[in-house]
């Protein structure tokens, strides 16, 4: 190779260079500059650009400088997606979000990530390749809540890696997400409340579904309940940790709910005629279970010998039990959602339904509950009658 290295007239660093190819010589421009020091050696670390003329190497080196001066240079990588999507699993989430929050992140990552641009290297990607996820995960019939559950799990992990200068802005801010349909909520009507009660008298399990549709307790806040947290004489229950599956398999009691906060509730009376039936059916089982009894975590619902009840059994039972009121669509979930329609339409302030619920704000609990309550509406409208009617106003 034979080179000359002498500079360009006025061009600083940019040279002139001429290599010889199987007898014939190629000339180009070449710049080199500096984009810092090496923090293990403090040597500088050097970069190049070429072009086929001196203007265009010129150029080049002017947007290059320019972005260093301006603290926005990303030193090129080839590092893919799903390559950086691990690392920051692994490096930025661990211990940092609770077990079941890092199972679902690592879901959707092998689930909708990885197959869609997993191999894209992480510079590479743009709003376009973003928006194709979404529009690809909407045409295959995904509900607008999964996609932006996706595209919540995608903006973490691009922000992070924008804020260690691996990308130079987020990608998933140049996409946009569908619109989410708000889903109808199905809880049980009155007559369906009494059926319920009904079916379940002959289930092992029916003292936890009935605190479930008496409270408005999620499955996992029922099933890790500890005795400890239920004050029958105040008439209130603390609702500070759940039961939580870890990789789909194990099972752990999370000290944290869904909000990441405790709440204090106090349900009706009912409720705690179901907790007195199950606290002698515990006593019961302790008795028969003998040196086999073992609940460890003081758990108010369990099975004969003291183990926690499994969520997967928990729900399949109910399925079967509302099967048999006409109700197969209904969903352990329901009872919640019953318990805060029953609420509302039983006159209870927004407030107190959003502190039983553990909704961070009021206006979530009026926009999921406030339309559902058919009974509600009818006795809104027989109090503005009232109201009217004492202002003597004669018809017209």
């Amino acid at each position: 190779m034979r080179k000359n290295t002498r500079n360009a007239a006025g061009s600083g660093t940019i040279r002139k260079k001429t290599i010889n190819r199987k007898g014939r010589d190629y000339t180009y421009w070449e710049a080199r500059y500096s984009v810092g020091r090496d923090p293990g050696t403090n040597k500088p670390i050097r970069k190049t650009v070429t072009g086929k003329s001196q203007k265009e190497v010129a150029e080049k080196l002017r947007s290059a400088t320019k972005n260093i001066d301006t603290g926005e240079y990303i030193a090129p990588t080839k590092t893919t997606v799903k390559q950086w999507v691990t690392l920051w699993l692994d490096t930025f989430c661990v211990n940092k979000v609770r077990e079941s929050t890092m199972y679902a992140y690592k879901r959707i990552a092998e689930k909708h990530i990885y197959p869609a641009i997993g191999a894209l290297e992480l510079q590479a990607v743009k709003g376009v390749d973003i928006q194709r996820v979404y529009n690809t995960m909407t045409s295959s019939g995904l509900s607008g809540k999964t996609v932006k559950n996706v595209a919540a799990v995608m903006h973490k992990a691009f922000s992070v890696a924008r804020k260690q200068g691996y990308i130079a802005s987020n990608p998933c801010e140049g996409a946009e997400l569908p619109k989410i349909k708000k889903a109808e909520i199905h809880p049980l009507v009155d007559s369906e409340i009494s059926q319920f009660l009904e079916a379940i008298k002959d289930e092992p399990m029916r003292n936890a579904y009935a605190v479930c549709l008496f409270s408005g307790l999620r499955e996992g806040e029922c099933l890790g309940l500890p005795w400890r947290n239920v004050d029958f004489k105040g008439g209130k229950i603390t609702v500070s940790q759940q039961l939580q599956r870890h990789d789909g398999k194990a099972y752990y009691i999370s000290d944290t709910t869904k909000s990441g906060k405790s709440r204090t509730i106090s349900p009706p009376a009912i409720a705690f005629d179901y907790l007195r039936a199950e606290r002698q059916r515990q006593v019961e089982n302790r008795f028969a279970a003998g040196e086999a009894w073992s609940n460890t975590d003081d758990l108010v619902f369990t099975n004969a010998t003291g183990v926690h009840l499994v969520i997967p059994t928990f729900v399949s039972h109910f399925k079967k039990i509302a099967a048999s009121i006409g109700r197969p669509d209904a969903r352990v979930h329901d009872l919640r959602h019953t318990a805060a329609t029953v609420a509302i339409a039983s006159g209870a302030d927004v407030k107190s339904v959003q502190q039983l619920l553990g909704h961070a704000t009021a206006s979530f609990t009026l926009d999921v509950y406030a339309h559902s309550s058919e009974k509600m509406q009818e006795d809104t409208a027989a109090r503005m009658q009232t109201y009217y009617d004492n202002l003597n106003i004669k018809q017209a």
